[in-house]
Order: structure tokens, then sequence, then C-alpha cells
């Protein structure tokens, strides 16, 4: 792969293209890996259009707990079409390159997209806390023009500084390489082939992390603290299981999602190896959305319930 570069004013060689290195550690499993990217892909579209649709159709689902998950199905679909076509792409053609412009574009949707998921999962958790602790103001609470504004502020709340972040990543000077040890453009790659100090950087993903990882991850603790505590004084063995039943789907995406982003983003950049990058970069970028629609159509009566009806219409 040809390196190019320009000469910056400071006479220093500065990369203008990279080179994502992907599975290229893995020459022999490039075909295989392509067709189960793909079937990967395939599954999280239609899995997640599926709910879309059905959520949208059956008048029994137009509560603000299936208003949130139709949301978080529409997420899903954007978050993943941001890096795994461009995976597929590069193990189809063997060409890893990527211009600095397609790279940034690539990392700021994905940052700005992954905020979004961080505070709807915060909103979701939020609305079964009050449908199962307080559920007689639930209709007042969560009405339709409170949902709408959730989840506008979901959607919007991370666009100004991720695109700042972003800008503030791709200002700096990439001189000591231009192969990015990584499937997608994310941050910690990209900032290890940065020239010069980069700790103002990593102090700003570490605040970026604490303000849309961190504080949205404690809310839903704070809201599942009571949720639990609740469950727990239910009279019926019956009530407790249905209750747990309802909200154990959303933690499992919880835990799967938040688990593997704290990690990656942050700790300690000598803890960082491109290998365990990789692997856990795999659970918030595909794993989570893959099992987004089994984990809310298995376990949900209603939504099998939707699903069969529309079937049986057709």
């Amino acid at each position: 792969m040809q390196y190019q570069e320009t000469k910056a004013e400071d006479n220093v060689s500065t990369v203008i293209q990279f080179v994502l290195l992907g599975f290229s550690d893995l020459p022999n499993l490039q075909g295989l890996l392509f067709g189960v990217f793909s079937i990967i892909y395939l599954i999280i579209i239609l899995g997640n259009s599926l709910i879309i649709i059905i959520i949208r159709l059956d008048t029994t689902l137009q509560k603000p707990m299936y208003f949130f998950l139709a949301n978080f199905s529409s997420l899903e679909i954007c978050y993943v079409s941001v890096t795994l076509p461009r995976i597929l792409v590069s193990l189809w053609t063997q060409d890893g390159s990527i211009s600095m412009l397609d790279c940034a574009t690539q990392m700021c949707f994905f940052l700005m997209l992954g905020a979004t998921e961080c505070f709807l999962l915060a909103v979701m958790a939020y609305d079964r806390y009050v449908a199962i602790c307080d559920p007689l103001r639930y209709p007042l609470v969560m009405n339709n023009e409170r949902c709408i504004q959730l989840a506008v502020g979901c959607w919007i709340s991370g666009i100004p500084v991720k695109i700042g972040q972003t800008c503030q990543i791709f200002s700096l000077h990439f001189c000591n390489s231009n192969q990015i040890n990584h499937f997608f453009c994310d941050i910690p790659p990209i900032l290890k082939l940065a020239c010069g100090d980069t700790s103002a950087h990593e102090m700003s993903v570490y605040v970026a992390a604490m303000l849309f990882v961190a504080i949205p991850f404690m809310l839903i603790l704070a809201s599942y603290c009571k949720i639990i505590s609740t469950i727990l004084r239910l009279p019926t063995a019956r009530g407790r299981a249905k209750a747990f039943s309802t909200c154990s789907s959303h933690l499992l995406v919880v835990v799967l999602f938040f688990g593997s982003v704290t990690i990656t983003y942050l700790r300690p950049k000598s803890d960082h190896s491109s290998r365990t990058d990789k692997l856990l970069s795999l659970f918030y970028t595909i794993v989570t959305p893959i099992f987004n629609p089994m984990i809310y159509s298995l376990r949900n009566k209603d939504v099998i319930a939707a699903l069969r009806k529309l079937l049986l219409k057709k």
C-alpha cells in the first residue's frame, strides 16, 4: 500500500490517507469473515426494521416503551451502517485505504450515534422506572409530548460535542504511520498515530466518556436499583416474575454495550492493545445491534403477539 503524505508548514511529514488494517492478520479467513459479516448486517437490518414495522402497524404497541424501542431499533440500523459496510468493502476488495476526510466523517457519525445510544438506554431505563415504581402517574409523566422531547434530546445532545471532538483529533499531525490497526476509525487507534504530546486529547476523551458513558450508566443503575427494590416488594411471585421479565432484556443490552464501551474508553492508555480493542469494539458495534431484535422479540410477549397477528394477516 502506497504511503501518502504531504509536507506540513513545520516541515513534518503528515499523513493524508490512512489504511485500515482490519482483519489482515487473518489472511486465510477473509472470505469467511466477509460471509459472516454480510449475514450479520442483513440480520441487523431486517430484524430491527421488522421491530419498527410491527410497532408502527400494531395499535396495541402504541406505548412509550415501544416508542423508545422503535427509536432504538432505528438507531441500531444507523449505528451499524457507519462501520459494517466499510468492513465488507475492505474484505471484498482487500483494500483498506481511506481518506482522512472519510475517516473523520466515519468517526464523527460513530461518536454521535454512540452518544445517542447511551442517552437512549438511560431514557428507556427511566421509562421502566416510572412504569414500575410510579404506575399511577405513568400516563401523565410519559405522555406523547414528553416522549418526543426525550427522544429528540437523545438524538441531538451529542452532536456539537462529538463534532468538536472529531475536529480536535483530526487537527493533529499524523506522522508515525498511516496504518490504523483497527477495522474502523475509532479514537484510541487514531491517537496512536499522532505526532507529539497527545495527553490533552486523551484527557478530553476521558471527560467525554465520563459525560456520555459514565453519567448515563449511573442513571441507569440508579433506576434499576429503584426498580428492583419495588419489584421485591410486590405481593405475588407472578407479579415479580412479570416485572423482572420486562426489564431483564433491557438490562442485558445495557451490560453488553456499556461494559465494552467503558473498558475501551476509560481504561489507561498503557493497557490498550490492538487485539483487545478490536474484540471489545465488536461487542458494541456488532454484538449489541444483532442481539437487540432477538432479545426484544423473543422475550417480549406483546411483540411476539403483534408479529403473529401481522403474519396471519398476510
